[in-house]
């Protein structure tokens, strides 16, 4: 099955071409895959139940958790590897710089092989629904587009 996209167009806000308006595609999902759909999905794979698994992916975040607070990068084999990131405030000198002057921590993940391998068989084809815009009658209804 062909992962569906549409087209958008946006400003470019760097380089040679910026301030031009360009198209470009954003991926678009079919569906929501929960906790639960991956519990029942796994199970159906192995001799586990979907009550072990749910329990074995629970672990597995609060240990993730752990160990990234703790400074680690966390390897889950082919499935690929998590690690922190930090934002921060400049400081003019690095005697000047100080840990309150970060200002947001987040997880990074990097996809191993065999993901990075899905991505690369991936089929893209454009999903047929287009956005109209409406026209403003005053009938008290709002001048967002109607997806047809």
């Amino acid at each position: 099955m062909a992962l569906k996209f549409r087209k958008v167009q946006r400003r470019v806000l760097s380089g040679d071409d910026k301030d031009k308006v360009k198209t470009y595609a954003v991926a678009k999902s079919s569906s929501y895959c929960d906790m639960e759909k991956l519990c029942e999905l796994i199970s159906s794979r192995s001799a586990m139940s979907s009550a072990d698994v749910k329990a074995i992916l629970d672990s597995l975040n609060w240990v993730m958790g752990l160990e990234l607070r703790s400074g680690s990068i966390v390897q889950v084999g082919e499935f690929g590897s998590f690690r922190f990131s930090v934002r921060s405030k400049g400081a003019d000198t690095e005697e000047a710089f100080n840990a309150s002057m970060i200002k947001k921590a987040r997880i990074i993940f990097t996809p191993g092989a065999s993901l990075r391998w899905t991505s690369e068989l991936a089929k893209f084809e454009e999903d047929d629904v287009k956005v109209v815009e409406k026209k403003n009658d005053s009938e008290g209804e709002d001048d967002r587009p109607v997806i047809e």
